[in-house]
């Protein structure tokens, strides 16, 4: 086993701090050739090291150090508007064979994909530590202020002139939209000022692995921390093992890596009655083994100990070990029986009753429309010419465009901006709709109700205002209800803003008010860009259950 002589002073100023108990050239001498020779003996102290014979990195002053400072990454208060988390670990002496780095490469995009939310939640850096030094810092700054070459790139980038560049690249344009209007970019330097990443988006290009990487620095940022530790838990435990002592790895000095093992107690029974099987709590414990879930009966009835390993973090619940145990047993070997309790499921009338008058409604010459349940607040008021305070509109707090800012009151402006998306096709347009709407109704606890409402419009060169009342007659033909004023239908006119002045009426059934037909005002026509007369009726069809 070789044996490296270091001076104590410049251990102590690489590594950054002091200890004590060290042994001095004088003691060594003295103890070793006597006192005589021990005279006039240089003061300096030394230290003596015994390294293992392979590792030759740790033959130097260098290499000692490294192996000896614990890497730290430090995290500035700046990102917190950004990505707040991080965390990382360090995987040395790690050995590459082309598959193992294809691998390596590869987990780290389906981690991207799956956990990661697309690099929404979690990015993924990966580094050759010899080739940079820490500690290393994660901050946020403009992007006018980042510079650096990005991976497999010949020149040096601004941040901004990367968003510019990205934007044609087919695989990097789709994480852009994740950082571009943010007014900090997140950024991770080490040491010496190098730039290893611009998360979410691209590594640098200084620090990028090879086959011949032997030391790899891993960080994950991330808007979700516990996503975060589950995606360098993964990282970590899939490929330590092709470190020289595998399993091992070198966690953050910030924030640790937890690889966090625990321990489940559940009965056989409780799996047993849940399943659907009658296994013993000893062919259960072999099951869940089976499922990298080492198991063993604690030797108290049929309780099994289960210990969840730092791989399993889809474990949270005893339920979730249950589903392994029948995965395991094989869902085919379990038998089929009949549920002790009987029940039979069943449509909802109220959807029973749309779907019968979508087929119809569709026999009778109007195709179905399916529009957004969101809409502006110039939708349902002003091109309808209406006042927004009475409609009882649902508000959205935060709306992310002008197109969603309420839940529709009407189905009507959605089926009129169809209309004008379609109006090059040939006339007349028949459109329908059976959705819900939204209206506030403080008797309920949640402030608002569903309604569910039929909605329909013709369009054509004349008003059509006839096709518009038969299509009302058929569908109370279909609802089995009759013409008449007390227990059947009718109407009689009215005025709605909405209607061309008279030529509007209000629609009755059993004396009580549920919708309105006629022909549309000519500025309601002209507000959602149509050139040509229209009729609409929309009723409420919750009644007639």
């Amino acid at each position: 086993m070789p044996t490296v002589s270091v001076k104590r002073d410049l251990l102590f100023e690489a590594l950054g701090q002091k200890y004590s108990k060290c042994l001095t050239c004088m003691c060594l001498i003295g103890r070793e050739q006597g006192d005589e020779k021990a005279e006039g003996a240089s003061d300096v102290v030394l230290y003596k090291i015994d390294v293992p014979a392979n590792r030759y990195d740790l033959l130097c002053l260098e290499g000692l150090v490294r192996g000896l400072q614990p890497q730290r990454l430090v995290i500035t208060e700046e990102t917190a508007s950004v990505r707040p988390h991080a965390v990382a670990a360090v995987l040395r002496n790690i050995t590459f064979t082309q598959e193992r780095y294809e691998s390596f490469i590869e987990l780290q995009e389906k981690l991207h994909q799956n956990i990661c939310r697309k690099r929404t939640l979690v990015a993924i850096g990966t580094h050759d530590l010899d080739t940079i030094s820490g500690p290393f810092t994660y901050t946020a700054k403009p992007p006018g202020d980042i510079r650096f070459k990005p991976l497999n790139q010949s020149k040096e980038y601004t941040a901004a002139e990367l968003m510019s560049h990205y934007k044609t690249d087919s695989h990097l344009r789709h994480y852009l939209h994740i950082m571009e209007n943010e007014p900090l970019y997140p950024i991770i330097y080490d040491s010496n000022g190098i730039v290893l990443s611009m998360p979410p988006i691209i590594n640098g290009d200084h620090s990028k692995i090879s086959l011949n990487t032997k030391n790899i620095f891993i960080e994950c940022t991330a808007t979700d921390l516990t996503k975060a530790k589950i995606t360098l838990d993964m990282i970590v435990t899939m490929f330590s093992e092709y470190c020289d002592e595998p399993f091992t790895c070198v966690s953050s000095y910030t924030l640790c890596i937890e690889l966090a093992y625990r321990t489940e107690t559940l009965s056989g029974d409780f799996i047993n009655k849940r399943v659907g099987i009658n296994e013993s709590a000893e062919s259960i414990a072999q099951l869940l083994t089976r499922m990298c879930l080492r198991s063993e009966v604690s030797g108290e009835g049929d309780l099994i100990q289960v210990e969840i390993p730092p791989t399993r973090a889809d474990v949270i619940h005893a339920c979730d070990i249950m589903e392994d145990a029948a995965i395991a047993y094989g869902f085919n070997n379990i038998f089929r029986s009949t549920p002790r309790t009987y029940t039979v499921a069943n449509q909802l009338p109220l959807n029973k009753l749309t779907e019968l008058l979508r087929q119809d409604l569709a026999a009778a010459g109007f195709t179905e429309a399916l529009t957004f349940a969101l809409c502006s607040q110039e939708d349902i008021a002003d091109k309808l010419r209406k006042n927004i305070v009475e409609t009882r509109a649902v508000h959205i707090s935060n709306p992310k465009t002008a197109e969603f800012q309420v839940v529709r009151t009407c189905l009507l402006p959605g089926l009129l901006k169809t209309l004008a998306a379609n109006r090059k096709m040939p006339l007349p347009l028949k459109l329908f709709e059976i959705s819900d709407v939204v209206l506030k109704d403080e008797t309920k606890d949640v402030g608002a109700r569903n309604n569910r409402r039929l909605c329909a419009v013709y369009y054509n060169k004349s008003p059509g205002f006839e096709v518009i009342h038969g299509l009302l007659d058929r569908v109370m033909q279909l609802l089995d209800v009759k013409p008449g004023r007390n227990q059947g239908y009718h109407i009689q006119a009215a005025e709605d803003s909405t209607f061309f002045p008279g030529r509007c009426a209000e629609i009755f059934s059993c004396g009580k008010s549920i919708g309105h037909l006629g022909v549309l005002h000519p500025d309601v026509i002209s507000r959602f860009e149509l050139t040509m007369p229209c009729s609409a009726i929309d009723i409420d069809i919750e009644p007639f259950l």
